[in-house]
């Protein structure tokens, strides 16, 4: 069933005195189906931060469309992104965005509180999500009490408790130690598994191993796709690995 679909998506910025124009995405075209888990790739300048504002409705595409569900992202007032945003998408960032001064419980609630749900129901919610990720004996402590990697774990469960269709993931391990990286990859792994669509960005040929899919972008352009098919994580790593080196040294993008 397919979730997500990207059409003929192209982004231009102008300079400042609008002379100079910038392509940041170029027709780019893909699908993803609901529960799959896709990595997108590319070195810096590639786009992937400009599709990743795009899918998350931050920013506005110049041509083309997105389309969630069936329904065009570009059909949705703007008086209404913010809980369309709320309602549809959950966010993991490299810097957690957690609150210093909201202990993890509370910054967990946060889309729930501004959703208007009620105590109980949050507090239903948040059971057995804290479970699963492992973080009930931390709740009540403050960010600056705990770990890096405790904080992006909270910062998934705040991003799981909407029920979003879709996980939206920019650089979830770039700040991480490599044992709460591994340990974030997991949790990926697991919430996938269960049926939650995960859409990746990183630099990291680790993180992007454990996904399904790879996307790789160059120049604002889908370069290549790789499925997982039967592979391991280790080689994927090594296939990932080969891919980078052919876009870094001129190698032929996908017809």
């Amino acid at each position: 069933m397919t979730l997500l679909e990207v059409k003929n998506l192209k982004k231009t910025y102008a300079t400042r005195f609008g002379n100079v124009k910038v392509h940041a995405l170029t027709n780019v075209n893909f699908t993803a189906e609901k529960g799959e888990y896709i990595a997108i790739m590319g070195e810096s300048g590639s786009g992937k931060t400009t599709l990743l504002n795009i899918l998350a409705t931050l920013d506005k595409p110049t041509g083309g469309e997105v389309l969630l569900d069936g329904k065009s992202t570009l059909s949705i007032p703007e008086k209404d992104l913010a809980s369309f945003r709320r309602d549809n998408l959950g966010f993991v960032f490299q810097d957690f965005n957690l609150l210093d001064t909201f202990s993890l419980r509370d910054n967990i609630y946060l889309p729930l509180v501004l959703s208007g749900k009620g105590h109980k129901e949050m507090s239903e919610r948040i059971i057995p999500i804290s479970y699963k990720l492992g973080i009930t004996d931390i709740l009540d402590k403050f960010p600056y009490e705990v770990s890096g990697g405790q904080k992006q774990r909270c910062a998934v469960a705040r991003a799981l408790i909407t029920n979003p269709r879709m996980i939206l993931a920019d650089e979830p391990t770039g700040a991480l130690d490599s044992h709460s990286a591994d340990a974030l990859l997991e949790v990926f792994r697991d919430i996938n598994s269960s049926g939650q669509t995960v859409l990746m960005v990183t630099h990291s040929v680790k993180a992007a191993s454990n996904a399904g899919r790879i996307l790789f972008l160059r120049d604002g352009e889908i370069f290549h796709q790789l499925y997982r098919g039967t592979r391991t994580n280790e080689e994927m790593f090594g296939v990932i690995s080969d891919t980078l080196t052919a876009m870094a040294t001129g190698g032929e993008r996908d017809a």
